[in-house]
């Protein structure tokens, strides 16, 4: 409530131009929690949220995690657990060093409670964050690294682009999330035609192999995209799980515009991918048929349009393992974060026939 009432009208206008000067801000003030022990510990008893789950072979202090995007260059790790987070993901990071889009590059639809991003994998690049991860002080909680392909490479380069940062950032990786279905670097999505991802699936995996030496091998998840058919999600997770893909990240930006309000509709025009509230019911779709699809073989983070606890509850109930927000955060502060370990722990104490009738109380 106080994050609706005082701190976003405030970083909203302040972002108003363009709202990355608000994202900047803010991961500054993160910076300095995140490298002040004392102020740590402080918030960290206040939102200590403790629900622990397994989830391939990685203990989370609880289901509900930081989407990939915001902190892209790992530069407020230690923070995110002390705001509540069960797990945090960084990047996306590319082999080289990018700036990505010109700005701007990040438009809010506030009354649709929507963003649209258009960023194009702007980070430091691997050998950067991979001393960050290094360097930053100890986390309580995994830590996935989303890798994407550097915009310069070719594509029939680009397994080769991935498997260096792969190798680059495997010590410091709790997970590994293979970005294929970013709408923003040209040709990217070309990755997911499903020979072109088998190879790049299964070099990851040989690769992981060999960079594990024998230890645990870290977990590699697949981030789908939202516009795509039943069939051709089906076919994708035919190939992820004959490349020995741990699990899938269901989903990542569209580019449709489906759910904006009619008065946001010239900012809809903008190029990117839309994310928030209009995603809600679609990943929710999307992780539903990937459950059935695997009949739960295959663990799913549930990624888009998650604005509430409700919303995680009803992910949870579509097959979700865990759940990530990112445009919820914008909007509502952490009230999707606590709501979110709250339902979840409430569907560990209430049988299974039971459930819908307690979410309508």
């Amino acid at each position: 409530m106080l994050y609706r009432k005082l701190a976003r009208p405030a970083l909203f206008k302040v972002g108003k131009g363009d709202p990355e000067t608000a994202h900047a801000m803010t991961l500054k003030q993160l910076r300095r929690v995140s490298e002040t022990p004392w102020l740590r510990r402080q918030m960290q008893r206040v939102n200590q949220l403790q629900v622990p789950v397994d989830v391939c072979g990685m203990t989370f202090p609880n289901p509900v995690g930081l989407a990939a995007g915001l902190d892209k260059n790992a530069e407020a790790l230690a923070a995110w657990p002390a705001l509540g987070f069960g797990f945090a993901e960084v990047g996306t990071v590319t082999a080289q060093a990018q700036p990505g889009n010109p700005s701007p590059r990040l438009f809010r639809l506030p009354e649709s409670q929507a963003l649209i991003n258009r960023m194009g994998f702007n980070n430091d690049g691997a050998h950067a964050i991979a001393r960050r991860l290094a360097e930053s002080p100890k986390v309580n909680c995994p830590i996935g690294v989303s890798i994407g392909k550097t915009k310069i490479t070719p594509l029939e380069e680009a397994t080769e682009d991935y498997l260096q940062s792969l190798r680059i950032l495997y010590p410091y990786a709790s997970y590994f999330a293979v970005n294929v279905s970013s709408p923003n670097t040209p040709g990217l999505r070309r990755l997911q035609d499903a020979q072109a991802l088998s190879d790049l699936l299964k070099a990851l995996y040989t690769e992981g192999v060999a960079q594990a030496a024998g230890r645990p091998l870290r977990p590699i998840f697949l981030k789908l995209a939202p516009d795509l058919t039943e069939s051709a999600i089906a076919e994708m997770l035919e190939v992820a799980q004959d490349a020995k893909v741990s699990g899938v990240i269901a989903t990542n930006t569209t580019l449709l515009r489906d759910g904006v309000a009619q008065r946001e509709q010239a900012l809809a025009g903008e190029a990117g991918g839309l994310s928030g509230r209009p995603l809600t019911d679609v990943s929710r779709s999307v992780v539903k048929f990937i459950h059935r699809e695997t009949e739960g073989r295959l663990p799913i983070i549930g990624s888009g349009g998650i604005m509430t606890g409700d919303d995680a509850e009803a992910m949870f109930e579509a097959g979700a393992s865990l759940v990530q927000v990112y445009s919820g955060l914008i909007y509502q502060g952490l009230a999707p974060v606590k709501q979110g370990v709250k339902r979840y722990r409430r569907r560990l104490t209430i049988p299974p026939a039971h459930r819908h009738s307690a979410h309508r109380r």
